[in-house]
């Protein structure tokens, strides 16, 4: 899918700090919680409500009176006078909802579209489904995310068996995988450094209650410090395997979003005039069954042949790694160094919301393009049922 018309203002964006599940965030109604945050980000792009035409939202674990959604939200900021889809497609939904907002601006139906997501992964419904015809009338229940997270209903294999499928098949070892999560904690502090300078640009603070009074939610929350002697000292999940919980991601809670404009709205809202982000190009893909790992190759590969790019062409590769052998295969396929991708920061190390956990990584790697001078950007990552999507950005700076 080739988008031609679609900008994004810079800095007309937002993520909250992540927090592993069951942490600060765990008693916070996400969309609620979103709609504070998008509505902070309007007025500090001095946007009023008003002036938006569309929203698009993403979520995945459903919470109550999630039903309303996008209008839901819409309402909540002040923008009652618009609607949109509400889309869920597991870790690609960020992608997804990228791709329906700036669809929606390069056909011209809306011209300043906010795209959102948020998701909760502590506390998922646990959810019982009548069955009047069973014997005694007794339904089937079960817990939206742990279920789901240990059973894909297709390959019959819980998500970390598909990485141990996919280093077995490749050959990627146990010490690779150990090297490269240090390397991505390593380049999380690159984020952290100089007062946390990169995150200033995007990572928006939550004002919360507690028990205790008001605090202030700044920075991701359940940060595990990582060493080599630590990851080394780590037992397989499963027995026998390669993935220890280091190379893996943990479930975690919070939210983000942006706008996507025309040119000229994009200009007029830009905190540089100078800096253009272009949106050019979203892809999907699917791999073998039980090999999620291997979908953001495809993915990749499909929103690439749309901006009519190569991966010569591209300076930042931003990528959702929940498992560290994703980024080791990507790298090996698409002949990008492996220690080159996530600078700043990667949901292997910050953790993965599901909904949001994409829109951070985009938002990260278009602060990284302005910083480094602009170029073309590539986002990509796996999500469940062994399915990827990826987004291509461009930044220019005059």
């Amino acid at each position: 899918m080739k988008f031609e018309n679609v900008f994004v203002p810079y800095r007309s964006y937002w993520s909250t700090p992540f927090c592993r599940w069951q942490g600060s965030l765990a008693g916070e109604h996400p969309l609620k919680l979103a709609a504070v945050c998008a509505a902070k980000s309007l007025a500090k792009s001095g946007c009023a409500a008003a002036r938006l035409q569309g929203i698009h939202f993403g979520m995945t674990v459903p919470q109550a009176q999630s039903f309303y959604g996008a209008p839901w939200l819409a309402a909540l900021i002040g923008a009652d006078h618009i609607t949109g889809p509400t889309i869920s497609q597991a870790c690609a939904t960020s992608a997804r909802v990228l791709a329906s907002a700036a669809a929606a601006v390069e056909t011209k139906s809306s011209n300043l579209v906010m795209a959102a997501a948020a998701d909760r992964i502590s506390n998922g419904p646990h959810i019982y489904y009548p069955d009047p015809s069973a014997p005694g009338g007794l339904g089937e229940s079960e817990n939206w995310v742990w279920d789901n997270f240990n059973q894909d209903p297709h390959a019959k294999v819980a998500m970390v068996q598909t990485a141990e499928n996919v280093a077995a098949k490749f050959d990627i070892s146990r010490a690779e995988q150990d090297a490269l999560t240090l390397r991505r904690y390593e380049q999380y502090q690159m984020a952290r450094a100089d007062d946390c300078a990169f995150q200033s640009g995007y990572i928006q603070k939550v004002d919360l209650k507690s028990r205790h009074g008001p605090t202030t939610l700044s920075e991701d929350e359940g940060i595990v410090e990582t060493t080599r002697e630590g990851i080394e000292k780590l037992k397989p999940v499963i027995e026998g395997g390669s993935v220890t919980y280091a190379t893996q991601t943990h479930p975690a809670d919070g939210n983000a979003g942006m706008l996507l404009a025309g040119p000229d709205e994009a200009k007029d809202l830009s905190d540089e005039s100078n800096v253009q982000i272009q949106l050019l190009a979203f892809g999907e893909g699917r791999a073998e069954k039980a090999h999620m790992g291997m979908a953001p190759v495809p993915a990749a590969q499909a929103a690439l042949a749309a901006a009519e790019l190569t991966m010569d062409d591209i300076a930042v590769v931003k990528t959702h790694n929940p498992f560290a052998v994703n980024d080791i295969y990507f790298s090996r396929q698409m002949n990008f160094g492996a220690e080159d991708m996530n600078n700043y920061g990667s949901s292997l190390i910050y953790g993965h919301p599901q909904g949001p956990t994409g829109l951070r990584l985009v938002i990260e790697m278009i602060e990284e393009l302005v910083m480094t001078g602009g170029g073309y950007g590539l986002f990509t990552g796996c999500a469940a049922g062994d399915t990827g999507a990826a987004i291509v950005v461009k930044v220019d700076i005059a």
